[in-house]
């Protein structure tokens, strides 16, 4: 396993294209022993011995990723000191966890091009990922329907892999996608999470 490197910027520059920041956020499963998030430095847990939080957006006309699977974030503030400032205050406002008292920051991948029905809309979103010391009791906020913890290793290992049907400007396109449980995971949320996968197998 290798270890992710850590990368956190003093800030970000504020540029003419929109941003946003999200997390992806691991623990280890109840009763794992604290050493499996790597409490002595910034290591990631094996994917055997993680899961992974995502959350389901709520129903929102204006929401483009309305009732998509995804991981806690949203637009930078002009407050947000860096992209990583806007991940750790979205994830608090969505889902109730204060990353600064309770995560380890652990890499921060390529950042990517947010996509809309196959074009871009000008947003850069940076995912940072996180190990969790602690797990507190999530508080989800009215933009999140659903937030559900699920094992890592499966989806690292491409055991819950699929495609999902899409059907854009009248082309039927099937997609990659990762399956939890009856919840599809499409879109920039899986690219996000293939670059995770391979940082996890370097």
């Amino acid at each position: 396993m290798a270890r992710l490197a850590g990368r956190e910027p003093a800030s970000d520059a504020l540029t003419e294209e929109r941003q946003a920041a999200v997390a992806a956020i691991l623990r280890a499963p109840a009763g794992s022993p604290p050493s499996a998030l790597g409490t002595s430095g910034p290591q990631a847990p094996e994917p055997a011995e993680a899961e992974l939080l995502l959350i389901r957006r709520a129903e929102h006309p204006a929401d483009p990723w309305s009732g998509h699977m995804a991981l806690p974030g949203g637009r930078r503030d002009v407050s947000d000191a860096s992209l990583l400032a806007t991940a750790i205050r979205e994830t608090r406002e969505e889902v109730g966890i204060d990353l600064e008292a309770h995560g380890t920051l652990l890499a921060r991948l390529p950042d990517l091009p947010a996509v809309v029905r196959g074009r871009r809309v000008g947003m850069i979103i940076a995912p940072f990922v996180f190990a969790l010391r602690s797990t507190p009791e999530l508080t989800l906020s009215d933009e999140v329907a659903e937030a559900v913890w699920t094992p890592l290793g499966p989806l690292a290992r491409g055991e819950s892999a699929s495609r999902y049907t899409y059907t854009h400007e009248g082309t039927v396109i099937e997609l990659p996608c990762l399956l939890v449980g009856e919840r599809v995971v499409w879109g920039l949320t899986y690219r996000m999470l293939e670059q995770l996968f391979e940082v996890l197998h370097a």
